[in-house]
């Protein structure tokens, strides 16, 4: 079981795992879990959660928005960036999805998330 998976399930409402998350919404499990760090990253910046979420990674914004709502919302989503942050395995995580060391993994993601999706 994921890290992720585990913050998931103890989130009210939110899938109990990253591929039954995935499988409801209609993508690789791969890109599921990206799609979750990135939301839960730009959950504690300033701005729209998605918007950015999407501007940094290339996944689609109404891929993103379904990952919120099956998550159950902003206020879950909350709940999940903050555990994402007090988890110090996460931070490690996080740390090596950061390639460039800029303080932000959403860009990196965005990198890998288009690679999936055969853009480079």
């Amino acid at each position: 079981m994921s890290i992720l998976d585990s913050i998931m399930q103890q989130v009210a409402g939110s899938p109990d795992t990253v591929a039954s998350l995935a499988e409801k919404v209609g993508i690789d499990p791969a890109l599921a879990e990206k799609a979750i760090a990135a939301l839960g990253a730009s959950h504690v910046q300033e701005g729209d959660t998605v918007e950015m979420a999407a501007e940094q990674t290339g996944i689609d914004a109404g891929a993103l928005s379904g990952i919120v709502s099956q998550l159950g919302g902003e206020g879950a989503l909350g709940n999940i960036a903050s555990q994402m942050q007090d988890n110090p395995a996460l931070s490690g995580v996080m740390s090596m999805l950061d390639k460039d060391g800029d303080g932000s993994p959403l860009n990196d993601i965005a990198g890998m998330a288009s690679g999936l999706f055969g853009r480079k």
